[in-house]
């Protein structure tokens, strides 16, 4: 019987890569961890390392840690890029395996993977850097917030002054598509100052639903002057920012208490429309929060409505969130919000 070739005998004429070296790393990690592995990936991904699977050569001993050292080395530069950006990744793969072969996989990373605008920034403290970009032009200030994380820019926009958080806040909402260009040269001078990263395709950030992500995490009192100051400047923009800052699927983040207090306002017939869509988690916790004959009711209401149009139970679950936001304002309701402390 002939002896089945070994992966390199059948790939010596170029190393593997994409689906085949997926493959021949599956087969070295072995079904359980595989399976796990798999897990992660899209259908088309796992249908072509499949096929690579079962068309693949024997691995040899040589080739599975070859295989699993390449893993491991990639796996490293990612958890050095995470942790502490591209130049803490090549400086701690310097000391470990030399310049020369960090600069070589960092590289391939980077290839495969390139790092956000601004990232470097992702690792700074708040504080600092609002303090940094104080005295920065609005719309500069508001190009880099609308690259960094929602949670991120909310902490950095709630150090900022409050003449500049409410203009910031309008230009976040108001910026559709960067050019790559501008975004670069904006990079390259706070790099200079701060720290060192590339920049790449231009790409959609801020507008309206990043600015209510940020404001969603930022502490009541910064959101309610960044909204009263926009009301005056930009009242559409304003209103827009209001009726996505509160989402009838939020409902069910209110504690039972404020849940109660906004039921006591809310029309049966609306509710009954605006839980027409609704999912059944949130249809549970509404009922739960209402007298049983109530919750009875509301439910035979639901079932005698019959087909209705989205637009009927959109306009009911609007109507909900004004009345919420209405018992939010007089305070008779709270909203958690970022890392807001409520005391007892």
């Amino acid at each position: 019987m002939t002896a089945q070739p070994t992966l390199r005998q059948a790939n010596q004429a170029q190393p593997l890569k994409g689906a085949a070296k997926a493959a021949a790393l599956l087969m070295a990690l072995g079904p359980d961890f595989s399976a796990k592995v798999l897990q992660h990936l899209q259908e088309h991904e796992i249908e072509a390392i499949t096929v690579k699977v079962a068309t693949m050569p024997r691995l040899s001993e040589e080739e599975v840690r070859q295989v699993l050292d390449e893993a491991h080395e990639m796996a490293v530069v990612h958890r050095y890029l995470a942790v502490g950006g591209i130049e803490y990744a090549r400086e701690m793969l310097a000391r470990a395996m030399g310049l020369e072969r960090a600069n070589a996989l960092i590289d391939r990373v980077v290839t495969m993977n390139p790092p956000a605008p601004f990232e470097f920034l992702r690792k700074s403290d708040p504080r600092q850097m609002a303090m940094f970009l104080q005295n920065e032009h609005p719309q500069t200030i508001a190009l880099i917030l609308s690259h960094l994380p929602p949670v991120q820019a909310a902490a950095v926009i709630s150090h900022l002054n409050e003449d500049l958080q409410a203009e910031v806040a309008r230009r976040i909402a108001t910026i559709d598509r960067t050019p790559a260009e501008i975004v670069k040269r904006v990079e390259e001078i706070m790099r200079r100052r701060m720290s060192s990263l590339l920049t790449q395709d231009s790409r959609t950030v801020g507008g309206v639903a990043h600015l209510v992500a940020i404001l969603s995490k930022v502490d009541r009192s910064t959101e309610k002057h960044i909204l009263e100051r926009l009301t005056e400047v930009d009242p559409m923009l304003a209103e827009e920012v209001r009726k996505l800052m509160f989402t009838f699927d939020d409902l069910i983040l209110l504690d039972d208490r404020s849940l109660q207090r906004v039921l006591r306002e809310v029309d049966m017939r609306d509710l009954a429309l605006a839980l027409k869509a609704a999912r059944d988690e949130l249809k549970e916790k509404i009922f739960r929060n209402m007298s049983q004959r109530a919750a009875e009711l509301l439910r035979e209401e639901i079932s005698y409505l019959g087909p209705v149009r989205i637009r009927a139970v959109e306009e009911a679950q609007q109507r909900i969130v004004s009345i919420v936001r209405r018992l939010e304002e007089a305070e008779e309701i709270v909203i958690s919000r970022g890392e807001e402390a409520i005391l007892g």
